[in-house]
């Protein structure tokens, strides 16, 4: 196995020269040039007409790719962790319980930032590899009573996603929010947060909608309105005269705070933090693209990309991780023959192959490889090469395989389609 060095810069002055790699990890993975020829526009101010205008054109853009009719549909500065925390802290009163079904490491961290919001967690627990079944909700909503059910609708660390339809029916019926963490499946499979009855939902760049991580589209309706409101805060420093804060507890982020950020998106544009100029600009190209494309046509590649993806790697005879039934169409959960070094194996992608795939956390860590297939990097050359390259990567580490019958695999799976 070959091991390559990489000079990254001359120095800490010199110039940044980072190897090309075709990333296929669960995210980030690459962005669309078109998005990353965006972030090179002129910067505007803040408040200039021009750039208002641009982002009040982006909240339209994900509007209609959330498949909502909210108003407060906008961007949080940060990475998609930055639109979890958002919601969340703004959503929860200390003292709120909140309800956490965990099914990866990704329900483990919205635990974390609820308690560090004041919420009473409680939480159901499902090994990794399965999705929680409606009923096994209901039950908890019944026994928990909880003023909000958080929950990730696909966790990249299981590769798993959970149909959020009947949960949102069943919060509804019992008058419990829903929030719903949509960054690995924004863009890569069907979300209908209106219809689904999603009071908040947040999600990122990186993944699916083909852009670099640093900015967080999220939605959020009456409903989560009426809480921000409760709590709304302004700054004394922009602080309107006569103005009073609202009856409820103060959010304890300024940063993160809704209300002050519905202030600042809203028609008054209310100062509150220097807006990143090139995020809106990669997030409004990000959600043009993929509109562009079509909501159908991107749901449909994803899932084509997949179909073939997992052919090849069955006809390799690999094993596929979980519940094939509830499968993310973006990433795919494989595991690690018995005897083989799964990072030996993704070493040897990344040094001799310039590929990037993914390993897993907690009980899954070193058992799984994650092999991601979002947004610009869900395409058919990619998925061959893909397998071209771990083929090779495992005959080198003298596993027996069928040589060749993966690629040809997934060819028949895109000749169909075709």
């Amino acid at each position: 196995m070959t091991k390559r060095p990489t000079k990254l810069a001359s120095g800490p002055t010199g110039e940044l020269n980072p190897p090309p790699r075709l990333i296929m990890g669960p995210g980030p993975l690459n962005a669309d040039p078109r998005v990353l020829r965006s972030m090179s526009l002129p910067l505007l101010g803040q408040f200039d007409p021009a750039f208002l205008s641009i982002m009040a054109d982006t909240q339209a853009i994900y509007r209609e790719i959330f498949e909502t009719r909210n108003a407060q549909t906008f961007l949080i500065d940060g990475t998609a962790r930055a639109g979890i925390e958002a919601c969340l802290v703004s959503m929860i009163e200390p003292g709120d319980k909140v309800l956490v079904p965990v099914f990866g490491r990704f329900g483990h961290l919205l635990c974390e930032i609820a308690e560090r919001a004041g919420g009473e967690v409680v939480t159901i627990e499902t090994e990794w590899g399965r999705v929680f079944p409606p009923s096994e909700i209901e039950a908890a909503i019944k026994q928990h009573r909880p003023k909000l059910i958080a929950i990730v609708h696909g966790d990249t660390s299981t590769t798993l996603a959970q149909p959020l339809e009947a949960i949102g029916a069943l919060c509804r019926e019992h008058e419990v929010l829903l929030y719903a963490d949509a960054t690995a499946s924004l863009g890569g499979s069907e979300i209908k947060t209106d219809a689904w009855h999603i009071d908040a939902m947040s999600s990122g760049l990186q993944k699916c909608l083909s852009g670099p991580p640093g900015v967080a589209p999220v939605t959020f309706n009456e409903r989560v309105v009426r809480i921000a409101r409760r709590r709304h805060h302004i700054e004394k420093g922009v602080a309107p005269a006569g103005y009073a804060a609202g009856p409820g507890p103060r959010v304890g982020s300024n940063y993160f705070d809704l209300g002050m950020l519905m202030d600042y998106w809203g028609e008054g544009h209310l100062n509150h933090h220097t807006e990143s100029t090139s995020m809106v600009y990669a997030a409004h190209e990000c959600g043009r693209i993929l509109l562009q494309e079509g909501l159908g046509a991107a749901f449909a590649r994803h899932a084509l990309v997949s179909k073939a993806l997992t052919a090849g790697l069955t006809a390799m005879g690999l094993k596929l991780f979980g519940e094939q039934a509830y499968k993310m169409p973006n990433v795919t959960g494989v595991m690690v023959p018995d005897g083989i070094s799964g990072d030996s194996v993704r070493a040897m992608l990344l040094g001799d192959f310039g590929i990037e795939i993914g390993t897993s956390f907690g009980p899954l860590a070193g058992r799984v490889w994650r092999i991601g297939t979002m947004g610009y990097t869900a395409r058919k050359e990619n998925v061959l090469i893909c397998l071209c390259a771990l083929e090779a990567a495992l005959l080198q580490h003298k596993l027996k395989l069928p040589a060749g019958a993966a690629v040809a695999a997934a060819l028949g799976v895109f000749a169909e389609a075709a």
